[in-house]
C-alpha cells in the first residue's frame, strides 16, 4: 500500500481529518479507571493505562482514521508501559485504525536505522503506519526512515513548525538568506516529499508537523510543500480552532484536505468523562466529545 493514498481515501470516506491523540496523562484519569497510586512507577499503572486506551480505541474505531500515541507517556512506565503500548497499537491496527507513533526520532547512521527497524518494519514489536521525526541532525538521518517508508508503505511526519510557544526560539530565527529556519527546513524536504508522492491522490507519504497555533505560517508552508500532508497539533485543548488548524489545507475531490488535525486531551479527557460514574456515562462523554470535533472539522472540510 501507499500510506498517503490509503490514508487520504479513508479520510475522504469519513469526511473529516481528525486524528485522536493517545496522551495518557496519569493525573487526568477518571476515578472510574483509577487503581493504586497512579504513579508511573506503580506496577498497577500500565494495566490501568492499557484498559483506558483500549476502551478509547473502541469508541474511535470506524469514526476516525488515525490514532497518535505519544510514546513518552508509555516510556515513563518502563518496560511494562512499552509492552502496553505494543498491545495497544496492535489492537488499533486490528480495529482498522492507522497508528501514527509520536516519537520524534532523529539520529545518525546505524542508530537511525535501528529506530526505523523498531517502528516501521512489518512485524516490529511496536509496528506503526507512520512516525514523527526530528530533522535537525541533517537530511542523511532521514534516509533510513524514507527507505522503509517507500518499501513498506509507511508515512513520516517531520518537525517543521511546532505548536508550542517556545518553538520560535529556533524555528523563527532568520538565517543569512533571509528565511526563517522552519522555511529552510521545509524547502530542504521538498525533494523527499516529491519522491514519495502517491499515484492515485498526489499526496506524499512524507509530511510535516505544522501547528494550528500558527495558521499564517501554515499557509506559507503549503506553498513550499504543495504535496505534503500536514500533521497539525494544537487543535482543541491547546487553543487552535478548526479554521486555524485547516489553513494549510487545499481543495480536493471531496472537500478541503491536506493533513491530519490532532486532538488529544480534548477527546480523551473531556470534563464529563473525568467525572463519569459508570462505563455508560464515560462512553457517552467520549462519544459527545468525538462528535463535536468531527462535526466541527467536517464543516470546515465542506466550507
Amino acid at each position: 500500500m501507499h500510506f498517503a493514498d490509503t490514508l487520504v481515501v479513508r479520510m475522504r470516506e469519513l469526511g473529516h481529518p481528525l486524528c485522536a491523540g493517545l496522551d495518557p496523562h496519569l493525573d487526568r484519569f477518571p476515578p472510574l479507571f483509577r487503581r493504586g497510586s497512579m504513579q508511573a512507577n506503580d506496577p498497577e499503572t500500565p494495566a490501568v493505562v492499557e484498559e483506558l486506551m483500549l476502551a478509547f480505541i473502541e469508541r474511535l474505531a470506524g469514526r476516525v482514521a488515525v490514532i497518535k500515541p505519544q510514546i513518552a507517556f508509555f516510556e515513563q512506565m518502563g518496560s511494562r508501559g512499552l509492552a502496553a503500548l505494543e498491545r495497544i497499537t496492535a489492537h488499533a491496527r486490528d480495529r482498522g485504525l492507522f497508528v501514527l507513533l509520536d516519537a520524534k526520532r532523529g539520529d545518525i547512521g546505524s542508530t537511525a536505522d535501528g529506530y526505523a527497524r523498531a517502528y516501521l518494519e512489518p512485524g516490529a514489536p511496536c509496528e506503526s503506519h507512520a512516525l514523527t521525526l526530528n530533522p535537525y541532525l541533517g537530511l542523511d538521518t532521514l534516509r533510513p526512515f524514507v527507505e522503509r517508508a517507500g518499501k513498506y508503505g509507511r508515512g513520516l511526519f517531520i518537525l517543521a513548525r511546532t505548536s508550542n510557544p517556545g518553538s520560535a526560539d529556533y524555528q523563527e530565527k532568520v538565517l543569512d538568506g533571509g528565511d526563517p529556519l522552519y522555511q529552510v527546513v521545509a524547502k530542504s524536504l521538498s525533494p523527499i516529499c516529491d519522491e514519495m508522492v502517491g499515484p492515485s491522490t498526489g499526496w506524499s507519504s512524507v509530511g510535516i508537523v505544522a501547528g494550528a497555533t500558527y495558521p499564517e505560517q501554515a499557509e506559507k508552508l503549503r506553498t513550499l510543500l504543495p504535496n505534503a500532508l500536514f500533521l497539525v497539533p494544537g487543535y482543541g485543548a491547546q487553543g487552535g480552532g478548526a479554521a486555524e488548524a485547516m489553513r494549510g489545507f487545499v481543495s480536493g475531490p471531496s472537500g478541503r484536505e491536506g493533513g491530519l488535525i490532532n486532538s488529544s486531551r480534548g477527546l480523551l479527557f473531556p470534563e464529563a468523562a473525568r467525572s463519569a460514574e459508570s462505563a455508560e456515562d464515560w462512553e457517552n462523554a467520549i462519544d459527545e466529545s468525538l462528535l463535536k470535533a468531527t462535526d466541527e472539522l467536517a464543516n470546515e472540510v465542506a466550507r
